[in-house]
């Protein structure tokens, strides 16, 4: 299999690695030498390229499978719909008018485009409440996912990604320190995530549809922040309820609105489909962060 990943950041790399050493070929596409230099540092083939120029992404190969894992760095909802959508539907259409066009389309989304469910389970089934506008504008992206491919022949998936952790990435001190306000993390390992969406194009798994890529065990944050302390001999760190939070008087809408949202996703299509986790829990997830931390 020859797959482009396009925005091949964090969860990219790591893909593109883990396809390299399955005996595929893996292209990373960035728009920065320094992220092609991140690419071939990982063992594989890069082009620069922006996934918003058509006319740039005319220098990456034809593949059987792209995935859009691109990023809006962070910055809000227009910059995210500059990305998530016009960049989404311009690969769709640059790759698709080929005249060997790719088979697949894999999108990585977020778990967010759920909004709030009051702490309840929720599934690939359960209809989308995003409530911010950035979530917004991922919700629009996963239906130019699943319905635009197949306009030039091809078939689109959406990788449901929930909240993101691994190396460089484990954030201990901000569990460790406090304060830490009351919820739900829905977390997956970023080799899960990106060995997820290997999964789904190495066996042909979840054409047309919505797999959520969440690990086992949704955990509340007061709960996984004692566990996070006794392991890293620290004491538990202070508390404070959503309201406490909100009191303070110093988030933005968007923020607030984040704060309220509760809800525990399932990862039960993914695991029915056969895929396996390596860290199925933060339990095996955190151990390298935690024996990293307690050695210095």
């Amino acid at each position: 299999m020859e797959a482009a990943i396009l925005g091949c950041g964090y969860v990219g790399i790591e893909l593109g690695r883990q396809l390299t050493e399955r005996g595929h070929d893996a292209i990373g596409v960035r728009r920065s030498e320094a992220g092609l230099e991140e690419i071939e540092t990982a063992g594989f083939a890069g082009v620069r390229a922006d996934v918003t120029d058509a006319d740039a992404l005319e220098a990456v190969p034809d593949v059987d499978a792209i995935v859009f894992a691109a990023s809006s760095g962070g910055r809000g909802a227009e910059a995210a719909r500059e990305v998530y959508v016009d960049g989404l539907r311009t690969a769709i259409e640059a790759f698709g008018t080929r005249e060997s066009p790719p088979d697949r389309l894999v999108y990585t989304s977020s778990t967010g485009v759920h909004g709030d469910h009051g702490g309840d389970w929720v599934d690939e089934e359960t209809p989308i409440e995003p409530t911010t506008e950035k979530t917004e504008v991922l919700a629009e992206a996963e239906r130019i996912a699943l319905e635009e491919p197949p306009e030039y022949g091809y078939d689109g998936t959406v990788a449901r990604f929930a909240g993101l952790y691994g190396p460089d990435r484990y954030r201990l001190e901000r569990y460790l320190e406090g304060p830490v306000t009351e919820g739900y993390l829905n977390m997956v390992h970023r080799d899960d995530a990106a060995g997820a969406v290997r999964f789904l194009l190495e066996a042909d798994l979840a054409r047309g549809e919505v797999v959520q890529v969440v690990d086992d065990e949704p955990a509340p944050k007061w709960n996984f922040a004692d566990w996070l302390a006794e392991r890293c001999d620290r004491e538990r760190p202070p508390k404070r309820t959503k309201a406490e939070r909100l009191e303070a008087g110093d988030l933005s809408e968007a923020a607030k609105r984040r704060i309220l949202t509760s809800k525990r996703c399932s990862n039960a299509k993914l695991r029915s489909l056969g895929y396996e986790f390596t860290y199925p829990t933060f339990r095996e997830g955190y151990r390298d962060a935690i024996e990293a931390y307690r050695t210095g």
